[in-house]
Order: structure tokens, then sequence, then C-alpha cells
């Protein structure tokens, strides 16, 4: 029985991985020769072959750089991950770059670009001096008051400034007593 059992997961085994190389292989462009690859561009639009032939000029200009080893500099990762978008193909055209490598650029600079995009236009406090002074002046006066105090007191003088904020100004006033 187990001798049975034994030869049947062998045969399945064999046959499954039989399968998934030739599921791959048929699943592949057929790119290999140069009439078949013609044939396949045919189909596509001129903006995506110009785009893909940029991809692949700028792999070319990052290989004649250097001879042992292609040094990407921050434009070239900026180049690659903005030409591939425009690429329906770009995991075939991409040679000298792994997809995982520039889909790892291509998450980095999206957090750059809404880091930057996020990031406050000035870096004046958006708080009046004067507040920031009225703050300051309330807590070394008044050392047993909170923040949400001092917050209810700049209330009743018709200013609108959040408790954190407050916290933030009154930290650099007071500091441990020993």
């Amino acid at each position: 029985m187990n001798l049975i059992h034994f030869c049947l997961k062998r045969l399945v085994g064999t046959s499954v991985s039989v399968l998934r190389t030739r599921f791959v292989h048929w699943t592949t462009p057929l790119t290999s020769s140069l009439p078949l690859g013609t044939l396949a561009d045919l189909a596509r639009s001129k903006s995506e072959l110009m785009a893909e032939n940029a991809l692949l000029r700028q792999q070319l200009i990052m290989l004649k750089r250097q001879v042992k080893r292609p040094a990407c500099t921050k434009r070239d990762r900026i180049l690659l991950v903005l030409l591939a978008r425009a690429v329906r193909a770009w995991k075939q055209t991409l040679f000298i770059v792994q997809p995982e490598t520039l889909l790892r650029w291509h998450r980095e600079l999206f957090r750059l670009h809404w880091k930057r995009r996020s990031k406050a236009s000035s870096h004046k406090p958006k708080v009046a001096a004067q507040t920031i002074a009225l703050i300051r002046e309330m807590a070394t006066e008044n050392r047993l008051w909170g923040a949400e105090r001092l917050r209810g007191e700049l209330l009743k003088l018709g200013m609108h400034v959040c408790k954190r904020t407050i916290q933030k100004y009154m930290r650099n006033v007071r500091t441990p007593q020993r």
C-alpha cells in the first residue's frame, strides 16, 4: 500500500512540475524572434513603443557608464520608474534592474512625493508671537495650571489654541525643579 501511495505521489508531483513549466512557457510573450516580436509590436500604441524604447535606452546609458557594475543615480531611478509606468510589459524590458527593485524605488518616490506635499509651506509657527509670549508668561506665573486650564483662559480672551500647541510652548518654559 505504501509503495503504491509513494508511486502515485511521485507521478503527481512530476506531472504538476511539467505542467507548471509548460504553462510558464506558454504565457511568456513570443518575442524570441524578430518577426514574432514585430508582429506583437503592431498591436501596441506608438506612445507605449516610445516609452519602452526610452526605458531600454536609459538602461543602455547606465551600462555604458561603468565597466564592472552599473551605478544608478537618483535621476536614473526616477527615469526608470516613470518610464516603466508607461510600458505595459515593463517587467520584460528590465535587464539590469530587478522588477522588485524598481517597485521599491517606486514606493520610495511615492513616499517622498507625499511627504513633500503634506509638509508645511513655511516653518514659521501658525500661532502669533504675542500668543506664544502670553502662553509662556501664564505658564511661568501659574505653575499649577495645566494646558487645559491655560486653553480655557485663552478662550476667555478670544484666542483659539489647541491643547497640544499650549503643551509644546509650556514645555519650553517649565523645567523640572529639583
